[in-house]
C-alpha cells in the first residue's frame, strides 16, 4: 500500500473509530472525508500510517501481540510528534498526553493501529 493510500486508510480509520466511540454527535472536523481533509492532516497521517506499518514490520509480525492501550498509545505519540512538526505551537489538545486523552480517543488510536497492521 502507497503511502497516500496508508494516509488515507488512516483518515477513514479515525471516523470509523469516532463514529464508534464517540459520546454522542462528534465535531464535524473529526469525521471531515478525505477529500475536504487539509493538507498538513493528509500529510500527518500519511507520516503515521508509515510509522506503525514500519513498526509492525520491524516487530517481526508480533505487533498485534500488543495490548490495545500499547496500540493507541503508540499511534498517539506518532500523532503527537506530527503536531510539533506542523504547528509551531499546537493546541494543547494536539498533544495532549495519554493520559489526557479522553476514551473515545484512546480506542480510535486503538483501532487505527490494528487497521493498518491488518492492512
Amino acid at each position: 500500500m502507497s503511502r497516500s493510500e496508508g494516509a488515507r486508510l488512516f483518515r477513514e480509520s479515525w471516523i470509523a473509530g469516532v463514529r464508534r466511540h464517540f459520546p454522542g454527535e462528534p465535531k464535524a472536523g473529526y469525521v471531515t472525508p478525505w477529500d475536504d481533509t487539509p493538507q498538513w492532516e493528509r500529510e500527518a497521517a500519511g507520516a503515521v500510517y508509515e510509522q506503525v506499518r514500519q513498526f509492525a514490520e520491524v516487530s517481526g509480525g508480533h505487533a498485534a501481540r500488543l495490548s490495545r492501550e500499547q496500540k493507541g498509545r503508540f499511534v498517539a505519540l506518532c500523532w503527537t510528534a506530527q503536531m510539533y512538526k506542523h504547528f509551531e505551537d499546537p493546541k494543547p489538545g494536539y498533544v495532549a498526553d495519554w493520559d489526557e486523552l479522553p476514551q473515545w480517543q484512546r480506542e480510535t488510536d486503538a483501532d487505527i493501529f490494528e487497521a493498518v497492521v491488518a492492512a
